[in-house]
């Protein structure tokens, strides 16, 4: 049997934010770097990001534009200065491109359009991974788009595709980059909310979600540190009884089924005991948090340009950047590939490069 090489398919996300111009400009400037990488999207679009590229840089190479039918249409090597562009849905008019800069229904119906096609074209074996550029939530729903997010779309295309429900399809969100790695118990809910999502199932949930995917991308048994939701991890009950009635039994559980846990601790020490410095790794291979700031400030602090947001649980593989659409840079040629170009390395880490 042959050996066929799966693309990477990076979808560009919001028309009108930096999403198609980070994606040029990772093909202008590092071609090594997304070789056998596909664009998903829309023709028009792309060339809009190339011709602003060519503005803001007029000394620079110009790249031009591969139109691809279909994804055999992708040949095994790129010739230099060469972006190839699938078109999704319906090839948008010069006359419709939506303005930089601001919410639209286009842009957002477009965004999700790339979304879905990617991650049906994973799923069905086609490609090995997604890549996936920042799309705006209120573009979404402008767009009348039923899903908030990335997250919210591939795990309704992965629900669908294995048979089950949205419920009995669970996922978390990993935020990465050289340094840190955190799981997060809750995503994209109030405060409030979050604190009553740290049950002993949701726990439980994240320990196994994280140590099956870590187990597959390294092949060894993560060593997964578990942060408190209280101030000092509760301080034996005097701030807050969770760690005492939810996290600890939680965490019992777990090391009954042969997960490699410690914790709680407290949140303020954790992300620092489990930084890798130089050559010298951290102390946990990932943290896990109860909360979305509670684990994501730590890591951006560290840099949103290295950071890479990985969705566990799929049965694909998905990074992202870990910026927005950033719709006071976009149109100028001023955004910073860097967080993109780490999703793709990522995404190959995780497995995006393997054959079959």
């Amino acid at each position: 049997m042959a050996h066929v090489f799966k693309p990477v398919a990076i979808t560009l996300g919001d028309a009108s934010g930096i999403g198609p111009e980070i994606i040029a400009m990772a093909f202008r400037d590092t071609p090594d770097k997304v070789q056998g990488c596909v664009v998903v999207g829309d023709v028009a679009v792309m060339q809009r990001a190339v011709d602003v590229l060519a503005v803001a840089k007029p000394n620079a190479k110009r790249i031009r534009l591969l139109v691809l039918s279909q994804l055999s249409d992708l040949p095994p090597v790129l010739p230099a200065l060469t972006l190839p562009v699938l078109q999704v849905g319906h090839p948008l008019g010069v006359t419709q491109l939506p303005a930089w800069g601001c919410v639209n229904a286009v842009a957002g119906r477009l965004a999700a359009d790339a979304v879905v096609w990617a991650a049906q074209a994973a799923l069905r074996g086609e490609v090995s991974a997604l890549v996936t550029a920042p799309l705006h939530k209120e573009a979404l729903f402008a767009a009348g788009v039923p899903f908030p997010g990335h997250t919210e779309m591939l795990q309704a295309c992965a629900a669908a595709h294995v048979g089950v429900s949205v419920e009995d399809m669970p996922v978390r969100m990993m935020l990465a980059n050289r340094e840190l790695r955190t799981v997060l118990v809750s995503i994209h809910v109030p405060l409030r909310q979050a604190i009553e999502a740290v049950t002993v199932e949701n726990i439980l949930q994240t320990l196994r979600i994280t140590h099956a995917a870590e187990l597959a991308a390294t092949g060894r048994v993560p060593h997964m540190g578990v942060a408190g939701l209280n101030p000092h991890a509760g301080e034996g009950g005097l701030l807050g009884r969770e760690e005492l009635d939810i996290i600890v039994p939680a965490l019992e559980q777990a090391r009954a089924e042969g997960l490699h846990v410690s914790g709680p601790l407290a949140p303020d020490t954790i992300f620092m005991r489990a930084r890798v410095k130089g050559d010298q790794p951290g102390e946990f291979d990932v943290v896990i948090a109860m909360y979305h700031d509670q684990g994501l400030i730590p890591v951006k602090y560290l840099g949103v340009e290295q950071g890479v947001n990985v969705t566990l649980g799929l049965p694909l593989i998905r990074t992202s950047p870990d910026h927005g659409t950033a719709f006071d840079l976009a149109g100028k040629g001023l955004a910073d590939p860097a967080s993109l170009l780490e999703a793709l390395a990522m995404a190959r880490r995780l497995g995006a490069d393997r054959l079959i």
